[in-house]
Formats: C-alpha cells, structure tokens, sequence
C-alpha cells in the first residue's frame, strides 16, 4: 500500500512506520521535522506544518494520491475541516487518531463501549470529539471512509509512562531511590496502559479494511491495574522495593499542583474498556505484558539519559511535607472528638 502518515515522528506514530516499512509498503510522512526518525528503513519525509492550513493542502494535492491517511496529530475541529478539503475524493480511507478522552466520567457503565456518549471533561478530550464528528460527516458523505481508533494511556521505547504529576521521568529515579512516591485518592481506581507495538497493528490492521470503514475502535491495555497495583509492577521492573505510597485526595491534589491537573479530570476515574470489536476486525491483540513493556521503556530512558535526578527537583517532597503537616493539625485539632 501507499499510505501517508501525518506525523509520524511521535510515539505511536513511529511504532506504525515501522510495522508498515517491515510488511514492504511505501510510506510517506508530513511533519516538521523537529523529531529524528527512530525507524529502520527510509520513509519519504514531506515537511511542512500542518496547521498552515493552505500550504497543508496544497502539498496533500501534489503528493497523493494515497490509499490510506493516517492522522496522528489532529487536535481540534479546523484541522479535521483542513484534511477533509485536503482529502476528499482523493484517497480511499482516512485513519483518525482519537483519544478514550471522549468519553464522560464516571462511565454510564463499566466496561467503556465504542457507542459509550460523547462527554469529555478535558478540552483535549472535546477537540478529538469535535474531530470525530467532523470526519464522520465526510465519512457520510462519501468524501472517503474513516475509520477511529481510540487508544488510552500509551507507551513504550520513545516515550514514558504517566503518573500523578504526569510524564516527568524523575519518578523513576524516586523509586530506585526509595523516595516516598504521590499517589491521588486511595490509589484503587482503575487505570490502562498498552505497549505502542500493540496499539500500532490497530491502526495497521485498519488500513485497506472495509470492515472498519465508518467505525471507532478501542485498542488499550487489558491488564486493568489499580494505581497501587500499578506502582507496585514499575518497582518490580525496576528491581526496587516499593516505597511508601502517600495518597492525596484527588481534588485537592490537582488544585494545588498543576502537574497534578489530569488527577481531577482523568485519573481519580476508572478506565476498564472493551477492546473486542478491534480484535474481531483489526486483529489487534494485547501481547506485550506490563512490566516488560515498563522495563523495555526504562532501558531506552536510561540508555538515552532521559532519567531526570529526582535530588535536583524538590517537587514531591515539599507536597508530601505540606500534606504530612496538614495530617498532623487536623489529628492534633480533632484529638478527643470521640471520647
């Protein structure tokens, strides 16, 4: 297949460029160019930015035609209109990179569904909504078919996991350190994670696939670990005991920390969703078991000095220390109130 990725530098995006160059297709990426390629093989590289939107499209009109389009990097309503005028008539299928992010929370019921209702609680989360509709509607009208694939948390070589304060690697260096580690609320909601190997064949398996023409997929993790859970195989991937675990409420957490933000919005939530739909018509499977995806991510990190010295950052701790006296006054000032 021809196929074109927009983007194709981040870290799902590479994982596809790979598995595509390995099966032998002729893959073409439009990006700016601010990110090596981590791929073996020689795509063709276009660069541009695709939010110039004229410039965009003219270029999309003098390179394709394609039979397929991979969106990895469409974030907000104009940039969906922007493919659509690029696009249409012009190339069988387009595959949109969407988010779980569309989706209200808590759900209306457990496990999420791909005909769960729109109800994002974050503006990332309402611009891939406002995405999907967009490109839906071209799907309807027969400008070319889409098809939507929804990961949730992704990982892997190239990338980090996340945490309470985010994507700041000085956490690992905490654990290995035996540092107290934040964790929000009791730590017993319900998280996801999935490998990029593993969520690139979703979108491989869609490409030419008239079976998900016009249809929204999960491919997410299957290991539904609570945060504790979750902490507790990072450690074991690191060879390190599990340090002590210090639960913040979630709320309180994010108001305070705006590292913390996605805490009140995501986290504190469960995630348990249903991937069936995309093994029965992508043949996405789930392999690459948690910890040794952790393990695989955290050697990159280290073998490519992106593990930030947590001595350097005195981040956690001055939260741990406010939130360890906050626990201290309001013992001291309840003291006797049962008695």
């Amino acid at each position: 297949m021809k196929v074109l990725i927009i983007g194709g530098t981040g870290l799902i995006s590479t994982a596809i460029t790979q598995q595509l160059l390995d099966r032998g297709d002729a893959v073409t990426l439009y990006n700016r160019g601010q990110r090596a390629l981590r791929v073996s093989g020689r795509p063709t590289v276009i660069l541009g930015d695709r939010k110039e939107f004229a410039a965009f499209e003219a270029r999309m009109r003098e390179a394709g035609p394609f039979d397929a389009v991979i969106d990895m990097v469409c974030f907000q309503r104009e940039e969906a209109e922007s493919l659509i005028r690029a696009l249409a008539g012009r190339t069988p299928q387009v595959v949109f990179c969407s988010s779980v992010d569309v989706y209200s929370k808590p759900a209306h019921r457990y496990p999420y569904r791909e005909d769960e209702p729109y109800g994002p609680l974050n503006a990332y989360g309402q611009g891939k909504v406002d995405c999907e509709r967009a490109l839906l509607a071209s799907h309807a009208r027969g400008d070319f078919a889409v098809t939507v694939i929804r990961p949730a948390l992704t990982y892997g070589e190239g990338g980090n996991l996340v945490h309470s304060f985010g994507r700041g690697t000085a956490y690992y260096d905490r654990m290995r350190k035996g540092k107290p580690i934040v964790v929000h609320g009791d730590g017993n909601s319900l998280w996801v994670s999935c490998h990029i190997d593993d969520v690139a064949r979703a979108f491989v398996g869609a490409l030419g696939n008239p079976r998900a023409y016009g249809k929204a997929y999960h491919a997410t993790g299957e290991e539904w670990m609570t945060w504790n859970q979750l902490h507790a195989q990072v450690a074991e991937a690191l060879a390190a005991p599990l340090p002590e675990l210090v639960h913040i409420p979630s709320g309180l957490l994010a108001s305070v920390s705006r590292r913390a933000a996605s805490c009140a919005d995501n986290f504190q939530f469960n995630n348990i969703l249903y991937n069936a739909a995309a093994h029965e018509d992508l043949g996405f499977r789930y392999t690459v078991p948690f910890i040794e995806g952790v393990r695989r991510t955290v050697a990159w990190l280290d073998a490519n000095g992106r593990i930030e010295d947590s001595d350097l950052d005195p981040y956690d701790d001055r939260i741990i220390a406010a939130w360890r006296r906050c626990g201290a006054a309001m013992a001291r000032e309840l003291q006797g109130l049962d008695d």
